[in-house]
C-alpha cells in the first residue's frame, strides 16, 4: 500500500498528477465537495451563532467510505484541492469528515499541474488556511440565507417555483434595467455623409464628413454645393504611434474574448478551461490576477526569440485593476510556451490557442504604426466642418500583432485601412457622395461576456461565480437569449453621382438581437418586486460591499459570524414584514375596455404564464383568458395585439375530413389538422393565415414526413429539429452531420447513418436483462443510467457498474421509484335549510 495519499477534486486532475508522482503515492478524487448544507432545510443556526449544519450527500457516501479506508492505510495524507477559497473549504471538509490526524495531514497548493509545480508544492506544504475557509463559509451561508428566505416570499407573492439569490437577482436587475432603457429610448435621425475619391493615378479611397447634418434639408444643400465641385488635399498629417499588447487573461477577460472570437458561452469557456487545466496544459483558470511568474516570463521570452526573433521580445509586468484581486496569484497561461498547439478536443484546442496567443503576445514588443490623417477641401468652401477627412494606418513593425490582437465590443468602430500615397494640394476626382439617414442607437443589450465585464466593474461576484450565475438566471427563465426579431424601418439616402442628385427610399431592420440577454416577463416582475421590497439586497453597492467583506474575512480582518449576525438582524424582520403585508405582484397592466362586454382588458402573469384577461374576479361572469405568444411581453403588448389573441383559435375549414385551425401555442403559432401540428414559419402572424396558405404548410409537412427510404421493412423519414438535420427510423432520431449532403442523401448514406447509430447504442449498453426490461447504459460525463421503461436513475461517477447484478439494479430502481401521491377522500357537507 502507498505510503502517501493525495486527494484532489476530480478524476481528470488525479490522472494527470499520478503521472508525476512515484509508486509511493496514491492519488484519489473527492469528486468536488463531499459535504454541504442540507438541501431540504436552511441548515444554519440563525437563532444562535450561525453555525452551518454540514452533511455528506447521498451520492458521496461511497466516496467518503473509500477515502477513509485509503487514509487509514497511508502514512501521510496530502490535501491537494484548488488554491482558491472553494478548494480550501474542500480540504477542510475532507480533514473534518475523514477525521484526519493533523500530524499526518499536509495541505499543498499549485496553480498548474506540471511535474515541477507538484514537486515544489510537496516540498513546501502548509496547514489549512482557516481564513480562506471562513470566507467560503461566509459566502455559502449568506447566499443560503438570502435564497432560502426570499424564495418563499416570491412563491407567495408572485408565482410558485421561483427563486432569488444575492448575485443572481442583481444580475437580472442589470439586464432588466438595460431593457427598460432600450424601451424608453427615442431614436434621433441625422444624415451621415460619405464619399469616394480617386487620385490622379487612379487609386480610390473613402472619406467622410467629421459631423452629421441634422436634417435632410441641410444634407441636400451640402450635396448641391458639391455639383461640379473640385477637390484637393488641404492637409496631411503622418505620425508614428505605438500599440501595446493586452495583459494575459484573467477569468473575466478570457470569458469575454472567447465570446468575441470563438462564440463560446461563459459556461462553455469555463468547462473547456477546466479540462485544459486538469490535463496540465494551462494554469488555474479562476483568477483575477494579470501577473506572470518569473519562470513563465523566461519561458515566453525563450519561445518568442526562438520563433520570431529577438526584436519581438519585450518582457513586461502588468498590474491588475480588479477590486480585491485574490485566488490564484498568476494569470491564465500555457504551462509550456513551447507548445503552440495541443492535441485535444476541438473546443479545447481553440481555447488553448487563444490563451497561448494572448499570453505570448503580452511579452512581445509594441507594434509600430504610421497613422495618416487627411483633410480634403471642397473648392470654394474653407470651413473645417465641411471638409472631408480620411484616416489610414500602416504597420511599420508588427511586434505583438504578428500573433494576436484583442477584440472589442464596439459594433460601430471602424477599422482604419491603408491610404494611397497622397501629398498636400494633390487634386482628386470625386466618384460619389452619399448622405444616409442614420438613427441614434439605444444602449446595447448585454451578452454573457459583457454582463461578466459589468459585474466585474461593479465588484459583484468573483471569478468562480460568473458562469454558474449566468447559467442559473437562464435556467430559471428570468432571462432568454436572442429572442428579439426587431422591426422594419424606412430611411432615406441621397446620392450625388455623375453630377446628378437622386433620392433613394430604403428599408432596414433595427432592434434585432441574436444571442443577447433579454429579460422575460417573469424576470421583470420578480425584479420589480425585489427592488420595491428589498432594495438594499438588490443594491449594487451593497452587493459589492459584501464581496469586500468576504475579502476582509479571507485576510483575517473580519469575523464571518459577526458579519452574518449584523446582516441577519436587519434582513429577517424585513422578510417577515413583506411576507405578511406586501400585495401580490403580477405585473398587471390595464389596457382598455372590451367594446362587446364593456369589461376591463388587462395583461398579467397567470398560473401558466403571461396572459390577457377580459373582466375581473369581481364580475358575475368568469373572466376570459388568452395566453400571450412567445414573442409578446406584458410590458410592451398593445391593446390591439391583446384583443387579437381572442380571435384565436381561428377555424379555416377541413382537410382530409379533419378540421383545420390556426392558433398560438407555447412554442409559437401553428396550424392544426386533426391530431397533427405544423409550426408556422418565423414572423408569420397566425391571424393573417387563411385556408390556402395553411394547406401549403400542411402539404410541406406531409412531404417532409414522407418516407425517403425503407430499412429492414421500416420507413426512414428526414427532418430538421432544434439540434439540426436528422433522419428518423424505428422511433430513433439520428443526427446528420456536415460531412453528408443533407439535400441529397444517398441510400448508402442512410444505411451508414442507421447502422452507425445502432452500433453506438449497442456500445452504450453495459448490461441488458431483457426478461425484466432493465438495462444499464453509459450516460454523459462518465456516469451511467439504470433504466426500466420510463424510469431512469442516474448513478454517481463513483459507482462501478461493470459487475452490477440484476438484483442490485432492481434495488436501485425500487429505491428511486417515484412515490405515489396519497389520494384524499372527498368529504361532502350536507347542506341544511332552515325552516322559516
Amino acid at each position: 500500500m502507498s505510503k502517501n495519499l493525495v486527494i484532489v477534486e476530480s478524476p481528470a486532475k488525479a490522472k494527470t498528477i499520478e503521472k508525476f508522482l512515484g509508486k509511493d503515492y496514491k492519488v484519489a478524487s473527492s469528486f468536488g465537495h463531499i459535504s454541504d448544507l442540507p438541501s431540504k432545510e436552511l441548515g444554519v443556526d440563525v437563532e444562535g451563532d450561525f453555525e452551518p449544519k454540514y452533511q455528506v450527500s447521498k451520492d458521496k457516501k461511497d466516496v467518503v467510505k473509500k477515502l477513509k479506508e485509503l487514509a487509514k492505510k497511508a502514512d501521510m495524507v496530502w490535501l491537494a484541492s484548488d488554491e482558491d477559497r472553494e478548494g480550501e473549504a474542500i480540504a477542510w471538509h475532507l480533514a473534518e469528515t475523514l477525521n484526519l490526524d493533523k500530524d499526518k495531514t499536509k495541505r499543498i497548493v499549485f496553480h498548474e499541474i506540471t511535474k515541477s509545480a507538484i514537486n515544489k508544492a510537496i516540498e513546501n506544504p502548509r496547514q489549512i488556511d482557516y481564513n480562506l475557509v471562513d470566507a467560503q463559509q461566509a459566502r455559502r451561508v449568506l447566499d443560503r440565507i438570502v435564497g432560502y428566505e426570499l424564495s418563499p416570499v416570491l412563491w407567495r407573492k408572485v408565482k410558485g417555483g421561483l427563486s432569488a439569490g444575492r448575485v443572481q437577482s442583481v444580475s437580472v436587475r442589470l439586464i432588466v434595467e438595460r431593457e427598460r432603457d432600450i424601451q424608453a429610448f427615442e431614436a434621433e435621425a441625422s444624415y451621415r455623409v460619405d464619399a469616394e475619391f480617386t487620385t490622379e493615378d487612379g487609386k480610390s479611397f473613402k472619406a467622410k464628413l467629421p459631423s452629421n447634418f441634422k436634417s435632410k434639408k441641410e444634407a441636400e444643400a451640402f450635396l448641391n454645393k458639391n455639383i461640379n465641385a473640385n477637390y484637393s488635399i488641404a492637409d496631411l498629417e503622418k505620425k508614428p504611434v505605438k500599440k501595446s499588447p493586452a495583459p494575459p487573461f484573467t477569468t473575466s477577460t478570457l470569458q469575454q474574448e472567447a465570446s468575441r472570437k470563438l462564440g463560446y458561452s461563459v459556461g462553455r469557456t469555463m468547462s473547456n478551461a477546466q479540462r485544459l487545466y486538469e490535463a496540465g496544459l494551462i494554469t488555474y483558470m479562476r483568477t483575477d490576477s494579470v501577473n506572470l511568474s518569473v519562470e513563465a516570463k523566461q519561458g515566453a521570452e525563450r519561445e518568442i526569440i526562438s520563433a520570431y526573433g529577438e526584436e519581438y521580445s519585450k518582457p513586461r509586468n502588468y498590474k491588475g485593476k480588479a477590486k480585491g484581486a485574490q485566488e490564484a496569484h498568476e494569470a491564465i497561461r500555457p504551462t509550456n510556451f513551447a507548445s503552440h498547439s495541443v492535441s485535444v478536443e476541438r473546443d479545447q484546442a481553440r481555447l488553448y490557442d487563444l490563451i497561448w496567443k494572448r499570453a505570448i503576445a503580452s511579452q512581445m514588443s509594441e507594434a509600430k504604426l504610421e497613422r495618416t490623417n487627411v483633410k480634403i477641401a471642397v473648392e470654394g468652401n474653407s470651413t473645417v466642418k465641411e471638409q472631408f477627412s480620411a484616416n489610414g494606418e500602416m504597420i511599420t513593425f508588427e511586434g505583438f500583432l504578428k500573433v494576436y490582437l484583442e477584440g472589442n465590443d464596439d459594433e460601430d468602430e471602424e477599422q482604419s485601412g491603408l491610404l494611397p500615397d497622397l501629398k498636400v494640394n494633390d487634386n482628386l476626382n470625386r466618384n460619389y457622395i452619399t448622405a444616409t439617414q442614420r438613427f441614434t442607437r439605444p444602449p446595447a443589450r448585454y451578452t454573457e461576456a459583457s454582463l461578466v465585464k459589468k459585474l466585474e466593474e461593479l465588484g459583484i461576484g468573483r471569478p468562480s461565480t460568473y458562469a454558474p450565475t449566468i447559467s442559473t438566471i437562464q435556467n430559471r427563465n428570468y432571462v432568454e437569449k436572442g429572442t428579439v426579431d426587431g422591426e422594419e424601418r424606412e430611411y432615406i439616402q441621397l446620392v450625388l453621382e455623375d453630377e446628378k442628385l437622386k433620392e433613394n427610399n430604403l428599408t432596414e431592420r433595427h432592434g434585432s438581437d441574436k444571442g443577447k440577454l433579454v429579460p422575460t416577463d417573469i424576470g421583470m416582475i420578480v425584479t420589480d418586486f425585489l427592488v420595491n421590497h428589498f432594495e438594499s439586497i438588490l443594491d449594487y453597492n451593497f452587493t459589492a460591499k459584501v464581496e469586500e467583506s468576504f475579502d476582509d474575512i479571507a485576510d483575517g480582518k473580519e469575523d464571518w459570524k459577526a458579519m452574518m449576525k449584523d446582516f441577519y438582524k436587519g434582513f429577517h424582520p424585513q422578510v417577515e414584514d413583506v411576507k405578511e403585508n406586501a400585495e401580490r405582484e403580477s405585473g398587471e397592466r390595464i389596457l382598455g375596455i372590451d367594446p362587446k362586454t364593456g369589461k376591463q382588458v388587462s395583461v398579467r402573469l397567470g398560473r401558466f404564464g403571461p396572459m390577457v384577461q377580459i373582466g375581473t374576479v369581481d364580475d358575475e361572469e368568469k373572466p376570459q383568458f388568452a395566453s400571450l405568444s412567445p414573442d409578446q411581453q406584458l410590458g410592451t403588448i398593445t391593446y390591439e395585439e391583446a384583443m387579437d389573441l381572442f380571435k384565436l383559435p381561428k377555424k379555416l375549414g377541413h382537410y382530409n375530413e379533419e378540421e383545420v385551425e390556426v392558433n398560438n401555442g407555447r412554442y409559437g403559432p401553428y396550424v392544426r389538422y386533426g391530431e397533427k401540428f405544423v409550426s408556422l414559419p418565423k414572423g408569420v402572424d397566425p391571424l393573417s393565415v387563411e385556408y390556402d396558405e395553411a394547406l401549403v404548410y400542411i402539404k410541406e409537412k406531409e412531404k417532409a414526413d414522407a418516407p425517403i427510404y425503407t430499412y429492414q421493412g421500416l420507413d426512414v423519414q428526414k427532418g430538421k429539429g432544434r439540434f439540426g438535420p436528422f433522419i428518423k427510423w424505428n422511433n430513433m432520431f439520428i443526427n446528420v452531420n456536415k460531412k453528408y449532403d443533407w439535400d441529397n442523401l444517398s441510400d448508402d448514406d442512410i444505411v451508414t447513418l442507421i447502422e452507425d447509430k445502432i452500433q453506438k447504442e449497442k456500445d452504450k449498453l453495459i448490461h441488458v436483462w431483457e426478461d425484466e426490461g432493465i438495462r444499464v447504459e453509459k450516460a454523459r460525463w462518465g456516469r451511467h443510467n439504470v433504466i426500466k421503461g420510463k424510469q431512469k436513475v442516474e448513478l454517481a461517477k463513483t459507482v462501478d457498474v461493470s459487475k452490477m447484478t440484476l438484483e442490485e439494479a432492481q434495488a436501485i430502481l425500487e429505491k428511486n421509484a417515484p412515490k405515489k401521491k396519497a389520494t384524499k377522500k372527498k368529504t361532502t357537507k350536507r347542506k341544511t335549510t332552515k325552516k322559516k
